[in-house]
């Protein structure tokens, strides 16, 4: 494995333990919430840097659906991750606090709560369209050799995993977030710190779920022919 191959992995690694960290509030506290946020941010920026080639491909090749969705869905990560950036310095009290950016509070903290919920359904669904990359590179590292059970195994837990991810999806009401019918956000600080990281993680595996099968399903339904890249699709 080339080492530009393994920076890629780590940063995404690190990545989605960031977001994990960022949405669990209540864990973190807000000092270390605004530096993960932070550091998801500079991620997101070499992330980026690592798949340039892909916005040089953007122009190029064909356009089919499941290439259409990861490029709607990128492009919406960067809107969202922009209107955080943005919220996320007008409230700050730590990191950001000696710049001189006043007023706006009350949008930027409608904003914030909105754009975090989405950028977290988003994030979800880009790695859930390029999971068959995690399952492959998986698939390398164990010699390429394919174990029926373990897949089987892999395969229930994601269900069973996906399926809890969607109770904490509706039991926490995030619905209202997404759509501002809710402008604060109600934080249990007495629930125990891993259960609310275990439940944050579920709720990602819901939409990595969602965004797999439903890659999988249109790959199939294709009438181009089954898992043909296009120039520019593997990547970002």
């Amino acid at each position: 494995m080339s080492l530009i191959r393994k920076i890629k992995i780590l940063t995404d690694l690190l990545m989605t333990a960031a977001l994990l960290f960022l949405m669990a509030y209540q864990v973190t506290g807000e000092k270390f919430h605004e530096w993960f946020g932070v550091t998801l941010f500079l991620l997101f920026i070499i992330h980026n840097v690592l798949n340039i080639r892909w916005y040089g491909n953007l122009f190029k090749g064909k356009y089919r659906p499941l290439r259409v969705i990861r490029t709607v869905t990128n492009f919406a990560v960067f809107a969202v991750m922009l209107c955080l950036v943005y919220s996320g310095i007008v409230m700050s009290r730590y990191v950001f606090a000696a710049l001189p950016v006043r007023g706006g509070m009350a949008r930027a903290r409608v904003m914030h709560l909105s754009g975090s919920y989405w950028g977290f359904v988003l994030m979800s669904l880009h790695l859930g369209l390029h999971w068959g990359m995690v399952t492959g590179m998986f698939r390398k590292l164990c010699g390429g050799r394919k174990n029926r059970l373990l897949s089987w195994c892999m395969r229930l837990f994601s269900v069973l995993l996906a399926g809890y991810g969607a109770f904490c999806f509706w039991q926490a009401d995030i619905i209202s977030y997404l759509f501002l019918k809710v402008e604060f956000a109600f934080i249990d600080y007495e629930k125990n710190a891993v259960l609310v990281l275990f439940q944050y993680m579920a709720m990602m595996g819901l939409w990595v779920f969602i965004a797999c099968y439903m890659a999988k399903g249109i790959v199939k339904l294709s009438a181009t022919g089954p898992k043909r890249k296009e120039k520019g699709d593997e990547e970002n």
